[in-house]
């Protein structure tokens, strides 16, 4: 564990998601949190339009790209090709529940072929000096999760395998879609809590329906780090108060005014770029929640924000609407 900073809150990878933009307002508000992409697979990352995948704004460090894959070789070219472009980490998906990822024999359905993933991962650490990571589930279908967790997890952890983020819930790849597998299967925290004391020279990180930064804490007094997903996503603002409480951090936190000041800018960067106001709004409809106002900031970005020619301008009218409701909050 002494080779993997001590992330001790992520952000998850989240498809359609935890694109660039996201990431950036992400950052905004935690300077420590580690950021993941959206999983991007191996094949695309070889032969796609790597500025478009793989590009990112250099105040989103530090972030991790996650990869899809079951390929060693097209996954450490991949892991090479992140690296290349200034990743922190780089991290492989054994958790996606998904019918385009079970087509590809990666994701969640690897929990079931943990030698593979094993031979994954080493080949990874070969092409690489940044910290390989793995995201799993703690088993899929019919597997014992007590069997196919330790099983798994030693298998990467052999294999050079610099921490295991779990997300502990299973995956049923028959039956249930991407998003009931995301709420359906039970959770079982105390599963990853008895891999962590089992491999407590080795990081173990938690993952699964973790709403509140209080949350966050009490699973810190048994895992080593925290990744939260729909939560942040929805409520971006939970992450303000996430350096001071999580991390020790003193600082003040970045201010209402500020955030937009600077959001405003970005997007106005984007957009000369060839960009859309939404491709970065999309991301902040969840900002002021329970303030007054909030409807109208959600209304105002939901609708105006998707003009062709929508600009910055749309945000800060918008942020009228919260005024100095969110002055006085921050």
């Amino acid at each position: 564990m002494e080779n993997y900073p001590r992330y001790r809150l992520a952000i998850a990878p989240m498809m359609d998601w935890t694109d660039r933009h996201c990431r950036f307002l992400h950052r905004q508000m935690t300077r420590h949190a580690l950021l993941y992409t959206e999983m991007v697979v191996a094949d695309a990352a070889i032969h796609g339009h790597r500025e478009r995948l793989l590009g990112f704004s250099a105040e989103e460090h530090p972030v991790a790209l996650q990869l899809g894959g079951s390929d060693p070789v097209k996954l450490a070219e991949a892991a090479r090709i992140g690296a290349g472009f200034g990743y922190d980490e780089i991290n492989l998906n054994v958790g996606c529940p998904s019918d385009r990822v079970q087509s590809g024999t990666f994701g969640a359905c690897l929990m079931k072929s943990p030698e593979l993933v094993a031979e994954c991962v080493a080949a990874m650490k070969r092409a690489v000096d940044i910290p390989v990571t793995v995201k799993c589930r703690i088993g899929v279908d019919d597997q014992d999760p007590e069997v196919a967790l330790d099983t798994l997890a030693r298998q990467v952890i052999d294999a050079g395998a610099d921490a295991l983020w779990v997300h502990a819930r299973k995956a049923w790849l028959q039956g249930l879609s991407p998003k009931e597998n995301r709420d359906i299967p039970p959770l079982d925290y105390d599963r990853v809590y008895r891999l962590k004391a089992e491999y407590a020279n080795h990081f173990i990180g938690i993952n699964g329906g973790i709403q509140t930064l209080d949350e966050a804490l009490d699973h810190l007094d048994r895992v080593d780090g925290v990744m939260l997903g729909r939560a942040a996503y929805h409520n971006p603002g939970l992450l303000i108060e996430a350096d001071r409480r999580i991390f020790g951090d003193e600082r003040a936190p970045v201010d209402a005014v500020t955030l937009i000041d600077t959001m405003c800018d970005y997007a106005d960067r984007h957009i000369a770029a060839g960009g859309r106001l939404s491709h970065v709004t999309r991301h902040m409809i969840g900002l002021f929640q329970g303030m007054p106002g909030a409807r109208r900031w959600r209304q105002l970005l939901s609708t105006e924000a998707t003009r062709a020619d929508a600009d910055s301008d749309v945000i800060r009218k918008a942020f009228a609407e919260i005024g100095e409701n969110a002055v006085e909050a921050a």
